[in-house]
């Protein structure tokens, strides 16, 4: 084979091959990142975990299916009430409450999914906020006490390292915590990948081209709801086992709306949107209130004002432009290649 010709095609395998490198990167960060941190920082980065699958979840049904969603705090509340009744109440692992969480809220989202098929737009974001506005309400419900435990909510007794692992209970948590987010995102990829997935973008950008084509929509819409709040509530039973107290002021409207931003802000129809959007939540409110403790808030504002207006796309999008952009560059071809390229056959330019 002529090395011109192979330098090409290395060349064009150099943008995968750094992506890789870069997840390995980063995975490696993930792992080493508790042993160089403070419980608290370890803390903080458990709950970004979560929150990233939470809005993995959101990100799954809003940016991928085109179905609008306020109401996912409600589908937080009930997994992290499912693992704590399961284990204050049973005696139950808190390992085992992460696949009834999700199956339960599954159900839930599937049942709630069959009569939000007829609303669309805002008047499904609408349907979904009054879920959220009523979640808080209902596990006050007097008749539920002895389960919810009412307005005092639910304690829950941190898990201690399984093995004699020589790990705190922080970093534990963590750890289990990530390797829940790496299977979660992993199965969002697979998901989003398949034929399942195609319809559910193709729905997106055109409902009935969709139909057209002879794609169940309405059943595609309600496993799209179904599995986004499966998510969702395997997040909120995390939540629940990291910082052991459920209580329903805790999962109020002001939850789904920060669902919302964290997604808008990570970058919509993207799975490391979730990743970028759970960092901007978890940790920009810190930095607003170094900058102000008078009016922290103002300066979130102000935070997210100019990522919108900066990142019109998102974090994520905006760093796929970039990439995209140092991908045309690099790849733009010396003389002796174009010359290579030619002699081919092929168009000059044209990825080998």
């Amino acid at each position: 084979m002529d090395p011109e010709i192979q330098l090409v095609r290395i060349g064009g395998l150099s943008t995968r091959m750094w992506k890789q490198v870069g997840l390995a990167g980063v995975l490696a960060f993930a792992v080493l990142l508790p042993f160089v941190s403070s419980d608290y920082r370890v803390f903080q980065f458990t709950m970004m975990l979560i929150t990233a699958i939470a809005l993995l979840g959101l990100n799954i049904l809003t940016g991928y299916n085109g179905q609008f969603s306020l109401g996912h705090g409600a589908f937080y509340a009930v997994g992290a009430y499912t693992a704590a009744i399961m284990m204050e109440h049973w005696a139950v692992p808190y390992y085992l409450t992460l696949p009834v969480a999700g199956a339960v809220c599954l159900v839930i989202g599937f049942l709630f999914g069959l009569p939000a098929l007829k609303l669309h737009g805002l008047y499904l974001a609408v349907a979904t906020l009054s879920l959220a506005i009523a979640m808080p309400q209902l596990l006050k419900y007097d008749k539920l006490e002895h389960w919810t435990g009412g307005v005092q909510g639910i304690v829950i007794i941190k898990p201690e390292p399984p093995f004699g692992l020589p790990l705190n209970q922080d970093e534990w948590l963590y750890f289990f915590t990530l390797a829940v987010t790496v299977v979660l995102f992993i199965g969002a990829w697979n998901i989003l990948r398949s034929r399942t997935g195609r319809a559910m973008m193709a729905i997106r950008d055109h409902q009935t081209a969709a139909e057209t084509m002879g794609i169940n929509t309405s059943l595609v819409k309600t496993l799209t709801f179904s599995v986004s709040a499966c998510y969702t509530g395997i997040a909120g039973a995390l939540s629940a086992i990291v910082v052991q107290f459920v209580a329903p002021d805790s999962f109020g409207v002001f939850v789904s709306i920060m669902f919302i931003l964290g997604s808008v802000v990570g970058g919509l129809a993207s799975i490391s949107g979730a990743i970028f959007g759970a960092f901007f939540l978890q940790f920009i409110p810190n930095v607003a209130e170094l900058i102000s403790e008078a009016a922290p808030w103002a300066v979130y504002g102000v935070f997210v004002i100019a990522f919108i207006y900066l990142m019109p796309t998102g974090i994520a999008g905006s760093m796929h432009m970039i990439g995209g952009w140092l991908e045309r560059k690099g790849s733009a071809s010396p003389p002796q290649l174009l010359k290579a390229h030619s002699i081919k056959g092929k168009p000059t330019g044209e990825e080998t």
